[in-house]
């Protein structure tokens, strides 16, 4: 038994009498005085599977009840291998896996990549393992949707007589799949982010009744949840699957979270309608939206933010779907400068409707070099950057000018801006702040890292502390560049830039 690696037991006999995805085969490991219990499932041809994921060294003593009666015992060997870290999880609003290692994912997204031809999913994964994505975002039931209309050759369940599907039987070679490839990615250092329901469907699974769910979301947790690098998303554009209801997502939250004995990470992306990330189980932010709003989401629920869908590489009709290259990798700037974690996709039109976004193939934009330039300086810093807050007129500010506080701060802008609505106010900071800030972020007093984005100014300057010597380098993101401009600096300094689109300044204590 390795710690952070899967550990299985297994068992033969007859095939279950009833349900196949809700068996009676339970099992209980103890490390270290620490108990966990897990489900067993049934893997086809008689095969039963008990699955445990240790986490920490030690003897590990397991008992098993059900079906089968066993106990035993075997020592975990510390993992020293350099690959396998445990499970990622929230430190602060950064994130980290179970041995300390920073976690810092540059994320993809392949939505129906598992309900593609063998030799399509084979070459998803090769490029995939290729690039500089170690976070993929992939749904468990197929897609119905422009560009992915195909009929997938296994589903998650068999169909029934009626063409609709028994959700006490799942489909082995869909499973076995499924599970092939989390183990790949596994090995090679990459998270899965499992969708596990989502709207664009036409076979029915996203109007699934609880005594339906339920017994899915039991196979896939006594299946799944003993690989570390799984991650739970609840849905894609929960909102807009009008089937479930509030008590429906919080009944899935509090499942999943009660049988995953281990903590992944578990959240809800949204189209409109913000999930409620204040929830105890819910350990990040998923969104979908405006890149800049990453700060806004850190303060207010203290928790990391993904922003798992910000618009693709593209030239399809839609308008999330035909982004050039180099705004992807600028919006990718912007969330990573403010401490975000981003995700990238990609949806260029060609004969065989074979997009990234939607079944995967060959990655062909020009973002994922940039992208990849990017996780090569953020894997650089000391650690996990926090936003450094806008030094332009806040909401905060602006409403304690209206209670008659900081009389000897107004300038003759705030004092328009006083004059309006409070709403009205409200908006138009927020969008100055947008439009003119200098987002910057910073590890301590180790690192800063600002990005100017589409401004084209030709002189810059940093406010560093006064004690230390830094040393800065000017950064083009598209060119992918990095250069050396002054060393031994500290407190205020300027410097000379080069007037485009798409520069970055990186100060790092010397």
């Amino acid at each position: 038994m390795l710690q952070y690696q899967k550990f299985e037991l297994t068992f033969h006999g007859e095939d279950p009498a009833g349900s196949q995805s809700e068996i009676n085969l339970k099992a209980v490991f103890t490390c270290g005085g620490t108990e966990k219990e897990v489900s067993g499932f049934y893997a086809g041809n008689g095969t039963y599977i008990v699955r445990y994921l240790p986490q920490q060294a030690g003897i590990v003593q397991w008992r098993i009840r059900g079906l089968f009666t066993e106990e035993g015992q075997e020592e975990c060997i510390p993992c020293e291998d350099g690959i396998h870290h445990g499970v990622v999880k929230p430190s602060g609003t950064a994130l980290q896996y179970e041995d300390g290692t920073d976690c810092r994912p540059f994320g993809t997204t392949v939505y129906a990549m598992m309900h593609q031809p063998k030799e399509l999913i084979a070459q998803t994964i090769e490029t995939i393992l290729e690039s500089p994505f170690d976070k993929v975002r992939i749904c468990m039931f197929p897609k119905h949707y422009i560009f992915n209309e195909n009929e997938p050759e296994f589903f998650a369940f068999e169909k029934k007589a009626d063409g609709g599907f028994d959700f006490h039987r799942p489909c082995f070679a869909f499973w076995d799949a499924f599970e092939k490839m989390i183990e790949t990615m596994e090995e090679h250092q990459v998270q899965v982010d499992l969708i596990l329901f989502h709207p664009y469907d036409c076979w029915g699974f996203s109007k699934m009744t609880k005594a339906e769910y339920l017994p899915y979301l039991n196979y896939l947790i006594a299946r799944f949840a003993a690989f570390s690098n799984v991650w739970w998303s609840l849905a894609n554009e929960y909102d807009c699957m009008t089937a479930f209801k509030k008590e429906d997502w919080d009944c899935i939250d509090q499942f999943i979270s009660r049988k995953d004995v281990y903590g992944h990470m578990l959240s809800c992306h949204h189209m409109l309608e913000n999930y409620d990330f204040s929830k105890e189980n819910v350990t990040h932010c998923s969104i979908q939206g405006d890149v800049a709003a990453v700060e806004k989401f850190m303060n207010t629920y203290q928790k990391p933010v993904l922003m798992d869908e910000f618009g693709y590489e593209g030239n399809i009709f839609c308008h999330w779907g035909h982004l050039s290259g180099f705004e992807l990798v600028h919006r990718f700037w912007l969330c990573c400068v403010q401490g975000g974690y981003g995700t990238h996709g990609e949806t260029f039109m060609n004969p065989t409707d074979i997009l990234w976004w939607g079944k995967g193939g060959k990655l062909v934009g020009k973002s994922p070099a940039r992208i990849g330039f990017l996780k090569t300086i953020i894997n650089e810093l000391p650690g996990a950057l926090e936003p450094v807050p806008s030094n332009f007129v806040t909401v905060e500010t602006l409403e304690e000018m209206r209670r008659g506080l900081r009389q000897d701060e107004q300038t003759d802008f705030t004092r328009a801006v006083l004059k309006l609505p409070p709403e009205e106010a409200v908006r138009i900071l927020e969008n100055i702040t947008k439009d003119t800030r200098i987002y910057t972020g910073h590890y301590r007093e180790d690192a800063y890292l600002a990005y100017y984005g589409r401004h084209c100014t030709a002189v810059g300057e940093l406010e560093l502390p006064e004690t230390g010597e830094y040393r800065i380098e000017v950064i083009d993101i598209w060119e992918m560049t990095r250069e050396t401009i002054l060393t031994g600096v500290n407190g205020k300094v300027e410097f000379t830039l080069p007037g485009k689109e798409g520069t970055a300044v990186l100060a790092v204590k010397q």
